[in-house]
């Protein structure tokens, strides 16, 4: 399966390709199912039309053209949707690791002092609401992007600077919550995370291992050592839980539950129950009762 690596595979036409910094409109009219998506440096998407749905190591989100987006360097899974739309598009914005640094470190001040005030969870995705100073920003850089010499590396670093800035004052909690790649954490958190993230999303352990960066092999064994068995058996195992409970405490339906819990289907979702539990689940409250 191919893997798409940003921001190479959408700017290798360009002359900034090697930029530090690279400001790359885009647009996509054809539906995109779960790509595998490598971003090598941090990114902010500028969504103007359309929605799309990503998911990474911690998350499932679907940004939109409501919002800005913040997004850590990794990988991640991402899908559009063309069907429920007629086009997506934005502007991505991409920076390194080194451009955020020396932004940190021009503002270690401020950061230090609003750090002390507010303790976000760390997120390598953060949501910003667009409000009116981030429409006219978009629409500055639409109008830059349309000119016919290419922005400098001069003028992307004072448009980057000025937008993180913007998010660092005014949407300071958000802000503070990004991490980039390096400080995200250990393999074993970026398992959990996704493991436990994705019960229900029906990712292949392929796509799981790809979102850990790791490889098949490498995310089956370490898989292993965290829960003690398989990662098919693991999950299979929790999503027999989430279903026991669903039908006895939330007295949902079988017909009901096994859409939610990510089964292909509603047969598949019976058979792999009363092998589980040894009754069908239109069975298994009546079981309860009886035990009782």
């Amino acid at each position: 399966m191919k893997i798409h690596t940003l921001p190479k595979d959408v700017s290798s036409t360009t002359p900034d390709a090697e930029s530090n910094i690279i400001i790359h409109p885009f647009t996509s009219t054809t539906d995109t199912f779960r790509a595998r998506t490598v971003l090598d440096r941090n990114a902010i998407s500028l969504v103007i039309e359309g929605q799309k749905t990503m998911t990474f190591t911690e998350m499932t989100v679907s940004p939109n053209d409501k919002e800005i987006h913040l997004l850590s360097a990794g990988n991640c899974i991402a899908s559009v949707a063309i069907s429920k739309q007629t086009v997506f598009r934005s502007i991505l914005i991409f920076f390194d690791d080194k451009e955020l640094a020396d932004f940190l470190l021009l503002n270690t001040g401020f950061i230090e002092k609003a750090s002390a005030a507010v303790r976000p969870a760390p997120s390598a995705y953060v949501a910003f609401r667009k409000d009116e100073f981030i429409r006219h920003y978009i629409d500055s850089l639409t109008m830059m992007l349309k000119g016919k010499s290419r922005l400098s590396i001069q003028m992307k670093r004072v448009k980057l600077q000025e937008l993180l800035l913007y998010l660092l004052e005014n949407h300071t909690q958000g802000f503070l919550a990004f991490k980039n790649r390096v400080q995200l954490g250990s393999t074993e958190l970026a398992i959990r995370k996704v493991v436990e993230s994705n019960l229900v999303n029906n990712l292949s352990i392929g796509e799981m291992a790809f979102l850990c960066n790791l490889s098949v092999s490498t995310f089956k064994r370490q898989f292993q050592k965290i829960y003690a068995e398989s990662p098919n058996t693991w999950i299979l195992a929790r999503k027999m839980q989430m279903a026991a409970q669903m039908l006895a405490k939330q007295k949902e339906k079988p017909a009901e539950i096994w859409f939610k819990l990510g089964f292909e289907t509603h047969s598949g979702f019976t058979k792999a129950f009363k092998k589980h539990f040894g009754v069908a689940p239109k069975d298994y409250t009546k079981s309860l009762t009886f035990q009782d």
